[in-house]
């Protein structure tokens, strides 16, 4: 009895040779465990192809599984399922695992560290700020709601007849406080990030140095922009490391605001009146928030939390 890769899974035999049904079906399990992690092969790309020349697939199937181990050959789809159940093997989510290809990773990793711990100590004339741009559509994002049950219609991101938009903003978040300044405008370059700079510089007035921490995006390293921080010297950019957003928790800011705001919206047809309820969310925390810090991990147990609140460890 032939199995996937070459691995034999032979039940009947482990028990002759002496070994007892749940032994046998322990190290069973296992096997499966372990060509579960190396992904289908032949034989599953075979259970599912839609032609003769379609490439292995990247994620297993319930057919998928049941054709790749022989011993499942009889089994019905439900039966696969139920076996799974029982040797506690499930569908579940993946994660992502973090990787940027920045050379300089460490060294910057550790100077963001050490620009928080520096705020920290003095977050009133050390303010760290995390800055990020988005972009939203005008039409709805569909997403789960809740309703009558199948097999009345689905929820509806419906985009009313209206005409697409696209409206952008650019926004910093204190690190320390919560607090969210932002611009908004149907295009953000090299003017309307000066603009945020000079907001920035004027929102606090007794900082000796406001570090502004933010990715590689290249509007950001233009020569006319840096040529404006020049005339802005208590601003000091903060270089993340390429690819490396779970560095900056902003991000996480525009993850609350597509849930609460852009998901099933019913405003396609009044761009405007969107536009100030996506205003109306960021204005929430004009003047800081514990809620958001804990939210977007500059609070707790994360890394970049330590660094703020090193009582807390």
């Amino acid at each position: 009895m032939a199995g996937h890769a070459g691995i034999p899974f032979v039940v009947e035999q482990q028990v002759r040779d002496g070994q007892d049904a749940q032994q046998a079906q322990g190290q069973l399990r296992q096997q499966m465990v372990e060509v579960l992690q190396q992904g289908p092969g032949e034989a599953a790309r075979q259970a599912t192809a839609a032609t003769r020349r379609t490439p292995l697939p990247s994620r297993w199937t319930l057919e998928r599984i049941r054709a790749s181990f022989a011993f499942l050959q009889d089994f019905t789809l439900g039966g696969v399922w139920r076996l799974l159940e029982r040797w506690d093997l499930a569908l579940r989510s993946a994660r992502v695992r973090h990787f940027s290809p920045d050379t300089q990773y460490l060294p910057k990793l550790w100077w963001l560290e050490h620009v928080l711990r520096r705020s920290a100590a003095d977050p009133q004339h050390q303010v760290a700020l995390f800055l990020d741009e988005m972009g939203y559509f005008r039409w709805p994002e569909a997403a789960p709601d809740w309703g009558p049950a199948a097999p009345a219609d689905l929820p509806v991101a419906d985009p009313q007849q209206s005409k697409q938009g696209l409206w952008r903003i650019v926004a910093a978040l204190n690190a320390h406080s919560g607090r969210v300044h932002y611009l908004d405008n149907y295009i953000v370059g090299r003017a309307q990030l000066q603009q945020m700079y000079q907001l920035l510089d004027a929102a606090y007035p007794h900082a000796q140095r406001i570090y502004v921490i933010q990715d590689n995006w290249s509007i950001h390293s233009h020569p006319q922009v840096l040529a404006g921080l020049e005339q802005l010297p208590r601003i000091e950019p903060v270089w993340l490391p390429t690819y490396a957003p779970w560095l900056n928790p902003i991000e996480k800011l525009w993850r609350w605001l597509r849930q609460e705001v852009l998901k099933l919206h019913r405003l396609a047809c009044d761009f405007s009146a969107l536009k100030q309820r996506v205003n109306s969310f960021l204005d929430q925390f004009s003047r800081g928030s514990q809620r958001l810090l804990e939210y977007v991990g500059l609070k707790g147990q994360g890394r970049l939390a330590k660094c703020l609140h090193p009582e807390s460890t």
